[in-house]
């Protein structure tokens, strides 16, 4: 698992990318800086590892536009010890940002295909999520609950009551709601009962599935 100074320039290119494209926190500018987001993707696609775009890995799921990371993590508004949960495991390359950031990171995968190759692939790059799940990320993980953000890193149809329902108050919920197309929705909690919604534009994401343990 080498990498070179040629990725690592690939990466710093990158970061000029993402910062023209309007992307200011340094914390996950940095991360994405970091972070060899070739070892991630299969060998065939390691050539545009550092291209903004999403590209395939197993179980018909892709590795996100690194745009869709850095814009999903700066909503979030991670600080150090911040407690997050992560709903779409995937690639772990998510995880991998918001663990650089200092995150305590609890991550639902429930393609078991990816789900086996990303919890032995993470700790060989040296991060070390604080449990990686087999599961439905529509029920959230409420045996961990409450946390300071969700994260869901596929197209959701509708919000899941229980991710809401698992969020800190001031805590923030980052879901792609929509079918075909996707609107970046952010939800705040306010209180008990209480959430503002904010709404930051189009992505496309592969869809979040359920009820397959």
């Amino acid at each position: 698992m080498k990498d070179t100074f040629t990725h690592q320039g690939m990466r710093k290119r990158l970061v000029e990318v993402l910062q023209k494209k309007g992307i200011t926190n340094t914390d996950v500018l940095n991360a994405i800086n970091k972070i060899p987001r070739h070892l991630f993707m299969d060998s065939g696609f390691i050539d545009h590892a550092y291209v903004d775009k999403a590209f395939p890995i197993a179980a018909d799921q892709t590795i996100s536009q690194p745009y869709t990371v850095a814009r999903q993590t700066e909503l979030l508004n991670v600080k150090r010890g911040s407690k997050i949960l992560e709903i779409g495991t995937g690639s772990g390359y998510q995880t991998a940002v918001l663990l650089e950031i200092g995150a305590l990171v609890y991550s639902i995968e429930r393609q078991n295909e990816l789900f086996k190759k990303t919890k032995l692939f993470l700790p060989k790059l040296g991060y070390r999520p604080k449990r990686l799940i087999f599961g439905d990320g529509y029920i959230g993980l409420e045996s961990e609950a409450p946390f300071d953000g969700i994260i869901v890193t596929a197209g959701a149809p509708y919000v899941p009551k229980p991710l809401l329902a698992q969020l800190k108050i001031g805590g923030k919920l980052v879901i792609p709601v929509g079918d075909s197309v996707q609107i970046m929705t952010v939800f705040t909690r306010t209180s008990k009962v209480g959430f503002d919604k904010e709404e930051f534009g189009e992505f496309r994401f592969v869809p979040l599935l359920e009820d397959k343990n």
